[in-house]
């Protein structure tokens, strides 16, 4: 009989709690007042491959994440605590001595199968939450500044999640990072599709983290950001493609026999005149010193973006394609959900380039790319992606230059739609793809600022 399982006693309790834990959750994360700042991105491996599971701790029942059902989610809670007196040490040395005492009560509660004390490598805990589930774990990673928690069979969701904290002269950083998938299809169903699960989640780890900077002494500075990185195939540790969507293989594989829907080289007459759309759009990004763009600075996590097609919001749209197929001339297979439909449309790399350019007597330096709409796409035109950094000042924009109008060819359908409500849709895009590589480029500098203090 597995250690972790409940005797049916345990289970009849954990059930009965099941409506009041519940309403309590709904309430108190309708009322919730910590700021949640959530970024959702596309994931790739082996950047977002759980850690190895060391092999000084019994591996017996472990879920690893290629065990689970659906996306790999690679997310990261992290907060900044200031006004406290502990080190990160201390701090950790607090929460290990009872994990309960950070648990949000109404909604879970950890409790140590076996022995007294602190959390020790090898202990297992049932994370006791109000349902017909618990979540059985094992302590496979600790050290004096962060522990590691793997899943255990039975529990909702296959993989590790690891608290970690760090800490300089001026505030305490601390963050929970976990690699998961589903534990089975149910709970697919519950986190990816009806997405429940999913907001519980969230609203559990904001709690905990509410707690630890009450139980450090000090208070949230910026509330709470969380990072997402979602890989939707299956991939092996050394990246290559494993077992993904046969369908979404098919019709990515069904874009190299397609043309362009329509004529570039009649450039000349993509005018508004002509019933084009000509959009030029330029967002501000974090300075950088002059000269150069410096390396992990804005300029360099801005191009990263562009090339990991990260400028869009993975729930409204993402893109499909092989990866070991260079940027220039790789297609691309759009996935957009709008009103809970999705379609596909396929696009082509035709530009890539990086050059230091001259305008008014002002050196920048640029990269950009571009790509073109495919047949079967609903609108036709081509986009352009770039980063500036303006070597004088250190200033860097992200800039988007965009031709397009209604395709003359594909379905009847799409095409209708995009007359119709196309254009409030596209230019929504545009701002947000904006926003997003300014925000994305601000996290992704702050959470380096922390990770390179002492």
């Amino acid at each position: 009989m597995p250690r972790h399982r409940q005797s049916l006693g345990r289970q009849l309790s954990t059930a009965a709690r099941w409506p009041v834990g519940i309403g309590l959750t709904a309430w108190r994360y309708l009322w919730r007042t910590t700021a949640v700042h959530r970024w959702e991105m596309t994931g790739s491996m082996p950047l977002d491959a759980p850690p190895q599971l060391p092999g000084d701790v019994s591996l017996d029942e472990v879920q690893r994440a290629d065990d689970g059902v659906g996306p790999l989610m690679h997310r990261i809670y992290r907060t900044r605590i200031v006004g406290s007196s502990l080190t990160a040490e201390r701090l950790l040395e607090r929460i290990m001595e009872d994990l309960d005492r950070v648990a949000p009560s109404e909604l879970a509660t950890f409790q140590k199968l076996h022995g007294d004390g602190g959390l020790s490598l090898g202990d297992d805990y049932v994370v006791r939450m109000p349902g017909p589930w618990d979540g059985p774990v094992r302590v496979v990673a600790a050290s004096a500044t962060s522990f590691r928690l793997a899943t255990l069979s039975g529990h909702l969701e296959a993989g590790q999640i690891e608290f970690a904290a760090s800490s300089d002269h001026r505030s305490l950083e601390f963050s929970i990072e976990s690699w998961a998938r589903s534990g089975d299809r149910l709970s697919d169903l519950l986190y990816t599709h009806v997405r429940l699960a999913k907001e519980v989640q969230l609203h559990m780890w904001t709690s905990v983290l509410v707690r630890i900077a009450k139980l450090a002494g000090g208070r949230m500075d910026g509330g709470v950001v969380v990072t997402t990185r979602r890989i939707e195939h299956r991939q092996t540790s050394d990246g290559t493609a494993g077992s993904s969507s046969r369908r979404t293989d098919r019709k990515l594989a069904s874009l190299a026999s397609r043309e362009v829907n329509f004529d570039p080289r009649r450039s000349d007459e993509f005018t508004s005149a002509r019933g084009w759309r000509v959009d030029d759009m330029v967002e501000t990004l974090p300075h950088e010193s002059p000269g150069p763009p410096v390396e992990g600075g804005t300029w360099h996590l801005a191009r990263q973006l562009m090339v990991n097609y990260q400028l869009a919001d993975p729930n409204v749209l993402s893109a499909a394609y092989d990866e070991q197929v260079p940027l220039s001339g790789r297609d691309m297979l759009l996935r957009i959900r709008y009103l809970g439909v999705r379609f596909h449309v396929g696009v082509r790399v035709c530009d890539v380039y990086e050059n230091t350019q001259d305008l008014d007597g002002r050196p920048a330096h640029v990269f950009g790319w571009s790509y073109r709409t495919l047949h079967g796409h609903f609108e036709q035109g081509q986009m352009h992606y770039e980063v500036w950094k303006w070597l004088d000042t250190g200033d860097v924009e992200f800039r988007v230059h965009a031709i397009s109008k209604v395709a003359e060819t594909g379905p009847w359908l799409l095409r209708t739609g995009y007359r119709l409500v196309g254009r409030t849709h596209q230019l929504r895009f545009y701002r947000q793809a904006c926003r997003r590589v300014r925000r994305l480029t601000q996290a992704q500098l702050e959470t380096e600022r922390a990770a390179d203090r002492p």
